[in-house]
């Protein structure tokens, strides 16, 4: 199997210097969704087509063994497919033709569009069809039963009866290879904008082609950052629905976003406002409360995060551990049931089974150009309010005194107070009262 991926439109009302296909749902671009999708087919041949902007798409596919082809001058999109002749020359199995601003189609999809493809009536292609609440101006896909074609039209040139149909040209396509190009050659630009279109080879002579159906969220293009929304809401949709089928509990899931590779173990609770970045993932019998944000982070199984926790990447929460609120952590290890409670930062930094971390404790990992690494030791206790200035080690079981400054390393079990000492000065605050009331008296 090959796909051709067709990426060439200018995409102006995107008003953007990135490239339309870059563009990002749930994190990560529209393309590389396509591409992850394909991948997962074990297709053998990937050609991008594009036109400006080649050195983005190339940047970006780096690594991926994609060919990229550019289609200059535009002329349509039977001559944007058409460009894949040469990388695919010698090639004589399928062909997916995708469109890169439309990233949600599914594998099951396009598989069931090969296999329709090589049933046994042999059709010449195969269109994904689709049913939108709103036919709007869409081509109209005219089929029997069996979903055999008898014609395409575009919604401008249909009679009242066509425009009547609710079936939808996507414009996904799946063609033999032995077949595409030569159809390719038998169209033609005798259109108002002079241009090659791809559907036109539906309706060339010959053997008919198939239509198979999908669901209208699945096929939906991004011309526009709104479409671009509204694409990135149908993706967090389903992928909600898929972490409660498997497990996880969503207290409010409309609230709750995550990114193309969040990963959730079963009887996970995530609560209202939490926001996954890439690359998390958070083992069984974990709890996320409200209004925390994580990103490239581990959690490990029944520890809890927040609410209002910001987990950094690098973060490596333990079993049972507690990552409270207003606290961050950054490329730091928390060991099995550590907590950091509250209004704490730990960067650059281990933490040990058990340890405790006081409200208001600072790892200091930077000194405006190298960072330094803290490490506590298991069943540590910091005051609260303290500050850890790296590079330094806390031994096993040490306390530290609430307001200290610690430059130094600290023994095992050893108590480090580093603070100034307190000072009492008897009657002070009632002299001093009397000396700047009579002080504020004097300038009345």
């Amino acid at each position: 199997m090959a796909v051709i991926i067709l990426a060439a439109g200018q995409g102006t009302r995107m008003k953007s210097g990135l490239h339309k296909v870059l563009h990002t749902i749930a994190g990560r671009p529209m393309l590389m969704h396509l591409l992850a999708t394909v991948e997962a087919l074990g297709v053998e041949r990937k050609v991008v087509v594009v036109g400006a902007g080649r050195e983005q798409v190339e940047a970006a596919v780096a690594g991926h063994g994609v060919d990229i082809v550019v289609q200059a001058p535009q002329l349509g999109t039977g001559h944007a497919v058409a460009q894949a002749h040469d990388a695919l020359a010698g090639f004589a199995g399928d062909v997916l033709i995708l469109y890169g601003d439309v990233p949600l189609v599914r594998a099951e999809t396009m598989r069931a569009m090969i296999e329709r493809l090589n049933m046994g009536d042999a059709p010449r292609s195969v269109v994904l069809g689709f049913r939108p609440d709103d036919a709007a101006a869409y081509g109209r896909i005219i089929a029997d039963a069996q979903g055999l074609i008898g014609k395409m039209v575009e919604f401008k040139d249909a009679c009242a009866e066509e425009r009547a149909v609710t079936l939808c040209n996507s414009g996904l396509m799946a063609v033999r290879a032995t077949d595409l190009f030569i159809l390719l050659d038998q169209i033609n630009n005798d259109n108002a904008a002079g241009e090659y279109y791809l559907p036109d080879i539906v309706m060339l002579p010959g053997s008919q082609s198939a239509v198979i159906e999908t669901d209208a969220d699945e096929v939906a293009g991004v011309n526009s950052r709104i479409e671009l929304a509204a694409v990135e809401a149908r993706w967090q949709a389903r992928r909600r629905d898929e972490a409660m089928r498997e497990g996880a509990t969503l207290i409010a899931p409309e609230t709750v976003f995550f990114a193309h590779d969040t990963v959730l173990g079963r009887d996970v609770v995530v609560e209202p406002h939490v926001v996954f970045g890439p690359g998390v993932v958070i083992e069984d019998g974990v709890t996320i409360h409200s209004f925390s944000h994580l990103e490239g982070a581990v959690v490990h199984m029944g520890a809890q995060i927040g609410p209002y926790a910001r987990l950094r990447p690098g973060a490596d929460i333990g079993k049972k551990a507690r990552v409270g609120n207003f606290v961050e952590i950054k490329k730091a290890s928390l060991g099995e049931g550590a907590k950091a409670n509250h209004l704490s930062y730990i960067g650059d930094a281990s933490v040990g089974a058990g340890a405790n971390i006081g409200a208001g404790t600072i790892t200091c990992n930077y000194d405006g150009f190298l960072k330094y690494k803290t490490e506590i030791g298991a069943g540590a206790f910091i005051g609260s309010n303290s500050a850890l200035v790296a590079p330094v080690k806390i031994g096993d079981g040490a306390i530290i005194g609430a307001g200290s400054v610690v430059t130094q390393d600290v023994a095992a079990d050893a108590l480090a107070l580093v603070r100034a000492p307190q000072q009492e000065k008897p009657g002070w605050a009632a002299r001093f009262r009397q000396i700047m009331t009579a002080r504020k008296a004097t300038k009345s």
